[in-house]
Formats: structure tokens, C-alpha cells, sequence
């Protein structure tokens, strides 16, 4: 192979890859917000799923993208596994599109594909035409990518060195492993298989190669997820061991299917007999439509395999019972007292979780703990979580005939879950102190700390008192309370007087000093959201100052 070709090769591939990104980030950027729209209405309704993962990645040409999506949604907490592994099955139909597109020679028409393209997208003010012209640009480079690949690959049929290369790959075993390595480097199916698909029209491959170099392709194709998962936490881990199993057995179901009945290929290669390149398309569409088909009913199974892969830890256990609305049920016909009971109590055990975060965090600002950092923010999406849940249910309410107190009622549960869902907020505020304390290796002096520890036990104190208050309804003596709450403010002034003549004097680091102001300020709000929860559902006005909002 001379310079010249292999740099031409070379060439090609990047233009080819190039266009693909272009043309999927043209496709997504029209589509806008809808795309993840669509697959967060995926419901565990699995053949459902599998329609929007084939859909969304039609639409995007591009599996990993969906299955990175898919990854943030599991990570997040707004999908479930088996609505996952629905949707990445239907991902695995949608990216063979693009071998299906390519396998029309409509190569001559790339340039002007790519002037037009090219003109929307420079001179096109903004919109969806500008956007539709990215796409006409990254799919008029992919074509011209693929033309000057053909170009470059067909000198190297007469290279006996490339030919013994390619010849090694008659071996299934080493089609299958190069499949899994070179879809790896180029992290992306779609790309492999059309280059595989390339090589097979040159005549450098064969069909029964190119068969197994799609089955290897498949299984490398999980290799963008994986790297994506390493910083998520373990449910979204989970979900791309859930694409890694998917397409191994996946593998192996079509090794075994196709050497036990060859019948299959053969009826491939007869809906085109003299075009290798739509059969390559056709026997990748088909082998996806396959493995769906025998993998949808074992998706409990492959969930169980990957749940034993990356156990279930307590604390996961913990998190979905967190998330998920333990009082209120939706859709379902109950008395009014009966609905406002749980409406309260479920409001109740979410002021219960987000004061167990407030404690756990000011246990970690004061002891710090890296494993205990991620569990108060692992809680904290949890009671944003339930806030979205609760308010969806709250929404649903309205449509009940509820009296003028029973409206008060809901409009003033409602009022409380925003003061929990900022005792939360509060509490991650106080780990991303403790973590930048740690980065920073400050310190606070002995003074600081005590009068922190102090104003935190205090704040504490107040947020049990307003919850148990809040439960209980029970107004007859609230001057503890409004003592408790006064003097929380009263601690704010003096400990920030006290922090300035430190600060005066250099008796404090200046980055822990930012450090100590913030928490004294996060604490009295903390109090000033304790007085709001405690006295939401009565008709008496505290008076404290008004409603916290931060």
C-alpha cells in the first residue's frame, strides 16, 4: 500500500466519521428537547420501549448516543432498568439504518448534497432549516467519505499483502474478535459496518467474513457506553452491563442460529443475489430484528445477570423506596379525608428523609467522609425526585371535588414539600463545604467549629420539633419552637461578629472563613424553613420573619 492510498484511506474514514457526527447533531438539534422527551415517556410497557429506543436512534443514526442518553436517564433516576434495556434493544434495530442508507450508490450525488447542505447551514438565520442543512451536510460528507474510501480500497484487491490480512479473517472466531476491536477503536457500529460494508462491495471480503465481522461489531459498539458509565453511579453502571450482556448473548444466539440452520444466510443473500453490499445491510438489520425478538421475553433475566454483576447494595434498596410514593395513590377513587391523610403523611415521610440528609451532612461537614458525601447527594436526587412525584400526584388532585378547606389543605401541603426539598438543598450545601475544605486542605480553628457544632445541633433540634409538629398538628405549646427559632437567628449575628474579629486578628484561614460564614447562613435558613413546615397546616401566623425562599 503506497502513502498515497492509505493516507487517501485514512481520509476517508474521517470524513465519513465526521459526517456522521455532523448528521446526527443536525438531526438532534431540530428535533430539539423532543428527543429526550420521547424517551422519558418510555413506559415499562418493554415493546413500547423497544419502539421509542428504535425510533430516537433512527432519528439521532446513532445507538450510542441513545444508550448514553438512556444511561443519564437510569443515573438520574427517571428510568428504570427494564424500561432500559427496552429501549437500548430497540437501538440495536434503529442503528442498522444507516448500512441500509449507504447501501444505495448515491455517491454521484454527495458534492451536491453537500452544497446545499453547506448553504443552509452558513447562510440560513438560525431555526430548523439551518438545522436540516447540518443534516444535508454531514450526510453529503459521509457519502463523499465512502466514495473516496472506495476509491482508495480498490488498488489494495491487487495488494497480496492486504488480501493475506483479510484472508486471516475467514477464521469466525478472529472476524468476531476484530469486529469487537475495530468497532472499539472507531466507537461506533454504524461506522464499522460500513466500512466492512465497503470492503465486501471492493471484493476484499467476503459475505460469510463480513457475517461474523457484524456479530463482533455489535458487541464492540457497547465500548462508548461503557467509558460513560465509569462516572455515573451504579444503576446507570447496571444499565451498560445491560447492553454488554444483551449483545453477547445476542452473539451468541446467531453464531449458533446460523450454523445450525445456514438456511438463513442463504435466504439473505436471495432477496438481493448481485449486491453484496445491500445483503451486508440486510443480514445486519435482520440479525438485530432477531435477537430482539428471542432476547425481549429473557429481559428479567439479563436484568438479574447484570444485578449480580454489579450487586444491589442496601443503600440502592433504600433509594427506591426513597423515590417511589408510599401514601398517595394515583388514579384511584378514595374518600376526600382519606386522600388528604395520605397526601400529609407522604409529605411527612419526605420532611423525614430530608432531615436524616440534613443530620448525615452535617455528620460528614464535621467528620469528613467521601462515601458519606455520596450518599447525602445519592438522597438529595432522591427527595427532588419525590417532590416531582408528589407534585404529579398533587396535580391529579384538582380534578377532585374538594372543599374550600380541603383546596387550603393541598395548596398548603404543597407549600411545605418546597421547604423539605430546600432542608435537602441545604444538606448538599453543607457536603460541597466539606468536600472543598478537603480539596483546599483548610481548616477552621477550635472556636469556629465549636460554635458551628452548636448552631448545627440547634438547627437540628428545631427541624425534629417543626416535624413533629407538622405531623401532629398539635399547636398548644410552641414556645420552645419560637425560643429555638430565635435564637438560631440570634446565632447567625454573633457567630459572623465573632468570625470578622478572627478574621481581624488572622486567627482564621480566609477560605474556611467563606466557608463558616455560608454555613451559619445555611443553618438560619434551615431554621426559617423549619418554622414554615411547622406551621403550614395551621391557621395561626408565626410571624418569624416570613417564609424562607432560599
Amino acid at each position: 500500500m503506497t502513502p498515497e492510498v492509505f493516507f487517501s484511506l485514512l481520509g476517508g474514514v474521517g470524513l465519513f466519521l465526521f459526517g456522521m457526527t455532523i448528521m446526527s447533531s443536525g438531526l438532534r438539534n431540530a428535533c430539539g428537547d423532543k428527543l429526550q422527551g420521547i424517551l422519558e415517556k418510555a413506559t415499562s410497557n418493554k415493546f413500547m420501549a423497544v419502539l421509542v429506543g428504535l425510533a430516537v436512534t433512527v432519528l439521532v443514526q446513532s445507538s450510542s448516543a441513545t444508550d448514553v442518553m438512556v444511561i443519564g436517564f437510569v443515573n438520574s433516576g427517571m428510568m428504570t432498568l427494564p424500561q432500559a434495556i427496552g429501549v437500548i434493544m430497540g437501538a440495536n434495530i434503529g442503528t442498522t439504518v444507516t448500512a441500509q442508507i449507504t447501501a444505495f450508490n448515491i455517491s454521484v450525488f454527495a458534492p451536491f448534497i453537500l452544497f446545499v447542505g453547506a448553504v443552509m447551514f452558513l447562510f440560513l438565520k438560525g431555526g430548523v432549516l439551518k438545522h436540516i442543512g447540518e443534516f444535508l451536510l454531514g450526510f453529503g460528507m459521509l457519502f463523499q467519505g465512502i466514495s473516496i474510501m472506495k476509491s482508495a480500497i480498490a488498488p489494495l484487491a491487487e495488494s497480496e499483502a492486504f488480501v493475506d490480512v483479510l484472508s486471516q479473517l475467514q477464521n469466525p472466531a478472529l472476524a468476531v474478535l476484530f469486529g469487537v476491536a475495530f468497532t472499539a477503536l472507531l466507537q461506533s457500529s454504524s461506522s464499522s459496518t460500513v466500512i466492512f460494508q465497503t470492503f465486501a462491495v471492493e471484493g476484499l471480503l467476503g459475505y460469510g467474513t463480513a457475517v461474523y465481522l457484524l456479530i463482533g461489531a455489535a458487541i464492540g459498539s457497547v465500548t462508548p457506553n461503557l467509558i460513560a458509565s465509569l462516572t455515573t453511579n451504579r444503576n446507570g453502571k447496571r444499565t451498560a452491563v445491560l447492553n454488554l450482556l444483551f449483545n453477547l448473548i445476542r452473539a451468541a444466539i446467531l453464531i449458533i442460529l446460523i450454523n445450525i440452520f445456514p438456511a438463513i444466510l442463504e435466504l439473505i443473500q436471495s432477496l438481493s443475489p448481485d449486491d453484496i453490499g445491500r445483503q451486508v445491510a440486510n443480514t445486519h438489520t435482520t440479525f438485530a430484528i432477531i435477537a430482539v425478538c428471542l432476547e425481549l421475553p429473557l429481559t428479567n433475566f439479563i436484568i438479574r445477570m447484570a444485578e449480580k454483576v454489579i450487586p444491589v447494595l442496601p443503600e440502592e434498596n433504600e433509594q427506591l423506596e426513597d423515590r417511589k410514593l408510599q401514601y398517595m395513590m394515583t388514579g384511584v377513587n378514595m374518600p376526600i379525608s382519606m386522600t388528604l391523610k395520605n397526601t400529609h403523611l407522604e409529605v411527612a415521610r419526605m420532611g423525614d428523609i430530608a432531615l436524616k440528609n440534613f443530620r448525615q451532612a452535617l455528620e460528614c461537614f464535621f467528620n469528613y467522609d467521601s462515601a458519606l458525601v455520596a450518599k447525602v447527594k445519592a438522597r438529595e436526587e432522591s427527595v427532588d425526585l419525590l417532590n416531582v412525584e408528589i407534585d404529579r400526584a398533587m396535580v391529579e388532585l384538582r380534578s377532585m371535588d374538594f372543599s374550600h378547606e380541603g383546596v387550603d389543605r393541598i395548596s398548603s401541603l404543597a407549600i411545605a414539600v418546597t421547604d423539605i426539598e430546600r432542608i435537602s438543598d441545604h444538606a448538599e450545601n453543607f457536603v460541597e463545604y466539606a468536600e472543598q475544605m478537603h480539596i483546599k486542605k483548610s481548616v477552621m480553628s477550635e472556636d469556629a467549629i465549636k460554635e458551628l457544632k452548636e448552631m448545627s445541633d440547634d438547627a437540628i433540634k428545631i427541624l425534629e420539633m417543626a416535624m413533629d409538629t407538622f405531623r401532629s398538628e398539635d399547636y398548644s405549646d410552641m414556645t420552645e419552637f419560637n425560643d429555638l427559632e430565635d435564637k438560631i437567628d440570634l446565632q447567625k449575628t454573633l457567630l459572623v461578629d465573632r468570625h470578622m474579629e478572627r478574621l481581624m486578628k488572622n486567627e482564621c484561614d480566609p477560605f474556611a472563613g467563606i466557608v463558616f460564614t455560608n454555613m451559619a447562613s445555611d443553618l438560619e435558613r434551615a431554621g426559617d424553613h423549619a418554622v414554615n413546615i411547622a406551621y403550614a397546616l395551621s391557621d395561626t401566623d408565626p410571624d418569624k420573619g416570613g417564609a424562607a425562599d432560599n
